[in-house]
């Protein structure tokens, strides 16, 4: 049996992503070379570490007991490299970074500006999650940290309060919700929205609707909040943000109306297994993360 770091980074990337494409282009592979590793690595053990799923792959029983010792001789690869880069010039690292969609549209763009500007020998692999699969895939070690809604279940993993970060919905002032000074999400299911593209949030927001035997009908799915917000106050329809992304908008045209629903009175906060797990260069970027934060309570190393 013959494995090196680039196979268990691949095989990671591919139960990470759900299947051999994405895993493939998560590490500039062609997909053909990657699925050869793959049957390579399958041949080596003589079992089958993937099976099909109605969209994409998923691990069989033996591809996740790789899995989790791919997730601990990487992070320990890692954390040795980490080390190491301290005695030479010109390495460089690289930080797991997870987030909700929250922190995503408001939180993250400045807190990582300003990290990266002060180490520019650092680089930072972002992606977007549900903070419940934020917490999974923390949990399976496939990444350093992750930004979550405080309403989340941590398990075994930690969580240290960041910032107030409430859902809030966006009409336009000429909207019969323009003149509410707060209201209910049940009241607006039957409107039709403007939402994020591929977003976590969108996903949140259906299974709230569903859950009330509604489906949400969006007019259009865009990329980004200042794109939303323009849409929003020229009457297209409504939309529901984090209230650190829509205050951002400065519209006139546009009214913030404070969701009642408790799951929208949230906060986000870091989610990471423990401190002494991180790496050197992920520990750099959650101490810059939770000083630059407006939330000063002690961290929550001990929650259920």
């Amino acid at each position: 049996m013959r494995f090196d770091l680039s196979d268990l980074r691949l095989f990671a990337a591919i139960v990470a992503g759900g299947s051999i494409t994405s895993g493939a282009a998560a590490l500039n592979l062609a997909l053909a070379s990657a699925s050869q590793r793959v049957a390579g690595m399958e041949e080596a053990l003589g079992v089958p570490l993937l099976e099909r799923a109605r969209r994409g792959v998923r691990p069989t029983e033996a591809g996740l007991v790789l899995l989790r010792h791919a997730h601990e001789i990487l992070a320990r690869a890692e954390r040795m490299q980490g080390e190491l880069r301290g005695f030479s010039r010109g390495q460089r690292g690289r930080i797991r970074l997870l987030s909700n969609t929250g922190a995503l549209l408001g939180l993250l763009p400045r807190l990582l500006q300003d990290f990266l500007l002060a180490h520019p020998g650092l680089d930072i692999a972002l992606a977007e999650h549900p903070s419940p699969e934020i917490v999974r895939i923390l949990a399976e070690g496939g990444a350093d940290l992750g930004i979550v809604a405080d309403l989340v279940d941590p398990g075994a993993l930690h969580l240290h309060p960041l910032a107030e970060d409430p859902l809030v919905l966006l009409a336009a002032t000429t909207h019969p919700f323009a003149a509410r000074q707060a209201i209910d999400f049940s009241e607006t299911i039957h409107e039709r929205f403007v939402g994020m593209l591929d977003a976590a949030l969108d996903q949140h927001l259906a299974e709230h609707a569903t859950r009330r035997g509604v489906r949400l009908v969006h007019r259009v799915r865009l990329r980004e909040a200042g794109a939303i917000g323009r849409m929003v106050a020229a009457g297209v329809g409504i939309a529901i943000l984090p209230e650190s992304a829509a205050a951002e908008l400065q519209n006139p045209a546009l009214r913030l109306i404070p969701l009642t629903n408790s799951w929208a009175r949230r906060r986000l906060a870091l989610c990471l297994r423990a401190p002494d797990d991180l790496t050197p260069h992920a520990r750099l970027l959650f101490e810059h993360i939770a000083a630059a934060t407006t939330l000063r309570t002690e961290p929550d190393w001990h929650c259920p």
